[in-house]
C-alpha cells in the first residue's frame, strides 16, 4: 500500500511529502456531532516543518482518504511528532444563535456555512421546511444536528451530514451504500454484540407544548402497556416547539414511540480495512451465527475508525440500530 502525506506550510509556501517519515496514521469519522480527524505520528527528519492550521491531505494507493488542518502537535525529546488533524467540520464546533422558520436542514446548513466562510458541496434537499428552530449560544453541530433529528421524526428519513474532500455535504444514509462485505470468511476478524434496554429505550413518551395564554405545558402521551408489562415504565419526557399543532406533536409523539420501544442491539466490529468507508455508509454484513440472529443484510456506521501502518490497513466500527 502506498501512501501520500501534503503537509504545506502556510508561512513559506513549501509542500512537504511526510508519508516515508509516518510510523502510523489514524482516520476516524462518527455519524453524528463531530468532525472527520486524522491522527498520525512522525518522526522528525527532513527539515519537514508544519504548524497548527497549515493544511494536511492524506492519500492511500491514490484514493483521497482525509482533507484538513493541523490543530495540535505533541513532541517528545526523540523528534517523535503526535499529531492531530481536522476536517471543516471542526469550524462548526463555534457557537451561535439562530433562529429559522420554515427552512430545511440543507437550507439551514447553507446558512451557516455562508455566516462561517465554509464551502458547501453536494446538500439534498429533505422536502420538510421545519417549522421552527430557535437555538441560543449553542455549536453549529448541535445546531445542524437538531436540525437532522426534527426531520427524521416528522419524514422518517435519516440524513448524514458530512465533509466531503473540503466540502460540506448532507445526502441520506439509504443512498451512501459502501462497496464490498463484511462478515465471516470476508475481512471480519473479530466483534462484540450487545443487547439492552438501559441507553435508548423507552416505552412512554411525553411531549410538552408550551402554553403562552395559559402560562402552561399541554402534554400529549403515548406508550406501550405491553412491554411496560415486560420492562417497566421507561419514560422520556421532553418540551416541544410552541408553534406546532396538535396533529404534528402527538405525529412526533408516535414516531418517537416507534424508534425506541424496543431492545437496542449495537456491534462493534474488527476487520480488514475498506478503503473509503465512513460512518454515516449503509454496509452490507455476514454474520450467520451473532447470537440472537442471523446478521445479513445492510447496517449502518456510526462510527469508523481506518488504521494505516506500514502496508497492514485494518478497521473499527460500531453498528447500530441492528433491530428490536
Amino acid at each position: 500500500m502506498t501512501y501520500e502525506l501534503i503537509i504545506a506550510e502556510k508561512r513559506t509556501g513549501k509542500a512537504w511529502d511526510a508519508a516515508p517519515q509516518i510510523t502510523q496514521a489514524v482516520y476516524t469519522t462518527n455519524r453524528t456531532g463531530s468532525p472527520g480527524t486524522l491522527k498520525f505520528t512522525i518522526i522528525a527528519s527532513g527539515g519537514i516543518s508544519f504548524v497548527e492550521g497549515d493544511p494536511v491531505r492524506f492519500s492511500a494507493d491514490g484514493q483521497l482518504i482525509f482533507l484538513g488542518w493541523v490543530f495540535t502537535k505533541s513532541r517528545d525529546r526523540h523528534g517523535v511528532i503526535e499529531v492531530t488533524c481536522y476536517d471543516q467540520l471542526r469550524y462548526l464546533k463555534a457557537s451561535a444563535s439562530y433562529c429559522f422558520t420554515g427552512r430545511t436542514a440543507g437550507e439551514i446548513i447553507t446558512e451557516i456555512a455562508q455566516d462561517f466562510q465554509l464551502k458547501a458541496g453536494t446538500l439534498e434537499d429533505t422536502g420538510y421546511p421545519i417549522p421552527t428552530l430557535v437555538m441560543e449560544e449553542k455549536s453549529c453541530l448541535d445546531i445542524i444536528s437538531t436540525a437532522l433529528q426534527k426531520t427524521l421524526l416528522a419524514t422518517g428519513k435519516l440524513y448524514t451530514f458530512f465533509d466531503d474532500g473540503g466540502a460540506l455535504s448532507l445526502r441520506e444514509a439509504g443512498s451512501m451504500v459502501a462497496e464490498g462485505v463484511v462478515g465471516t470468511g470476508s475481512l471480519l476478524t473479530d466483534y462484540q454484540y450487545k443487547t439492552d434496554i438501559d441507553q435508548q429505550t423507552y416505552n412512554s413518551i411525553k411531549l410538552a407544548r408550551p402554553n403562552e395564554e395559559t402560562g402552561k405545558a399541554e402534554v400529549f402521551q403515548v406508550m406501550d402497556s405491553a412491554s411496560i408489562g415486560r420492562w417497566g415504565l421507561l419514560q422520556f419526557y421532553q418540551s416541544v416547539d410552541s408553534a406546532l399543532n396538535d396533529a404534528q406533536v402527538e405525529s412526533q409523539a408516535r414516531a418517537m414511540l416507534q424508534y425506541h420501544n424496543r431492545r437496542f442491539k449495537t456491534l462493534k466490529v474488527q476487520a480488514l480495512g475498506l478503503l473509503g468507508l465512513r460512518a454515516g455508509q449503509m454496509l452490507m454484513m455476514d454474520v450467520p451465527t451473532l447470537g440472537d440472529m442471523a446478521l445479513h443484510r445492510l447496517v449502518l456506521l456510526e462510527r469508523v475508525s481506518h488504521t494505516f501502518q506500514n502496508d497492514l490497513h485494518t478497521m473499527d466500527f460500531d453498528v447500530q440500530e441492528l433491530g428490536s
